[in-house]
């Protein structure tokens, strides 16, 4: 009986902040659902008028629309690959002694505290810009020509750019893991003389599953909206190559001054990121029951 009474009163302390959560999370989501359902054209904001679902129909049949979908896909696809396998490898090194080992984790971190449009314009105009950047120099010391990063590989600049802001996070979370590792494990598998590959496949890999699932399902969520990096780069360019679907509603409100169409496509990819995520949680639930 007092434990029920004590999960009651714990339901009813938590109710406040649970209701001011939940009402912050909809009010946003019911007003641009609503917006969804007019005729609003910032072109004309005296004439708005009920549409239904005409501006969702008139979003999905935009001939960009499965450009940027597939751009979508592919950009949070690439930069899961490069950020797990590439946070691993850097997980496994800072996980030796090294001489100033807490100085090199510093460096490696910090990429992940670097605002996007920071890190986007640290790229584009000190790494990548064709005619004085880091990347061109390198070329030209090896008699190679300049690479036009944002003209010839667009998809690619905005993979590693986004890849190097995210391999920090999952190289952190991956050496969390690492470290959580029982030493005797270690040890017996030393005694048994087991092998770098042997060592990994049996006793590495297991053991950071769940650390490599819950880094998937947290990128991705964020992934999905990648914005800055492509606005400040490529503005989506050229053409559609790097437009994916935030930046096609951006497009759709700010270039075409249409609430309601950005707001038809604010939604569906809300749906789409919520189809995503139900997707690996289920994987995950799976991988944590296994």
């Amino acid at each position: 009986m007092a434990t029920q009474q004590t999960a009651t009163a714990g339901r009813i302390l938590v109710a406040p902040s649970v209701i001011l959560l939940f009402a912050w999370m909809l009010a946003p989501l019911a007003r641009t659902l609503y917006f969804s359902l007019l005729h609003y054209s910032l072109l004309d904001p005296t004439n708005i008028r009920f549409v239904g679902f005409q501006n969702y129909g008139y979003f999905l049949s935009d001939p960009n629309f499965l450009g940027a979908l597939g751009n979508t896909l592919i950009l949070v696809a690439s930069v899961l690959v490069i950020s797990v396998v590439g946070g691993l490898l850097v997980a496994l090194l800072m996980d030796q002694q090294v001489f100033g080992q807490g100085v090199l984790r510093l460096m490696v971190i910090a990429p992940f505290f670097v605002m996007p449009t920071v890190s986007a314009l640290v790229w584009k105009n000190l790494l990548m810009n064709p005619e004085s950047g880091l990347f061109t120099w390198i070329a030209k010391s090896l008699g190679l020509p300049a690479p036009v990063w944002f003209t010839n590989w667009p998809m690619l600049s905005v993979v590693l750019i986004v890849s190097w802001e995210w391999l920090p996070f999952a190289g952190l979370i991956l050496l969390t893991a690492l470290q959580s590792l029982d030493e005797e494990q270690k040890e017996a598998a030393q005694l048994d003389g087991a092998g770098a590959i042997s060592y990994f496949a049996y006793i590495i890999a297991p053991h950071i599953a769940r650390a490599v699932t819950v880094v998937i399902l947290i990128e991705t969520i964020y992934l999905l909206s990648v914005f800055a990096e492509i606005l400040v780069t490529t503005s989506g360019g050229p053409g559609i190559a790097t437009t994916n679907i935030p930046f096609l509603v951006y497009k759709e409100a700010l270039l075409n001054f249409s609430v309601g169409g950005a707001s038809a496509g604010g939604i569906v990819a809300v749906v789409l990121a919520n189809i995503v995520a139900v997707f690996l949680m289920r994987m995950i639930g799976r991988n944590l029951e296994g």
